[in-house]
């Protein structure tokens, strides 16, 4: 099970959301608006993505991390941190 199951319903809601907010951006684009109107509505696009991001990597590192450390498994506790550590480098590149 994944660590962001219990947040997920509102997870999705969020994501429709921003899904909407892109296609606001594609409207404003079509519809020539100017151009730091857009780019705001991208940073909060952005921001908003990064927020979901953030939540899920929350939810990683509170269950499947803690999770395989509390097995015993060192591999497997190993493995999960090293996997972590990836997903905070690539988190951290996109800001």
């Amino acid at each position: 099970m994944p660590g962001y199951s219990q947040d997920k319903v509102a997870l999705v809601k969020r994501l429709h959301r921003i899904e909407g907010q892109v296609r606001g951006i594609e409207r404003m684009v079509a519809e020539d608006r100017y151009c730091i109107d857009v780019l705001t509505q991208i940073a909060a696009a952005r921001t908003a993505l990064e927020q979901v991001g953030s939540k899920l990597l929350e939810g990683h590192v509170n269950h499947c991390v803690a999770d395989a450390i509390a097995s015993g498994d060192a591999d497997g506790a190993n493995a999960k941190t090293a996997e972590m550590l990836d997903a905070v480098q690539r988190f951290v590149k996109t800001r």
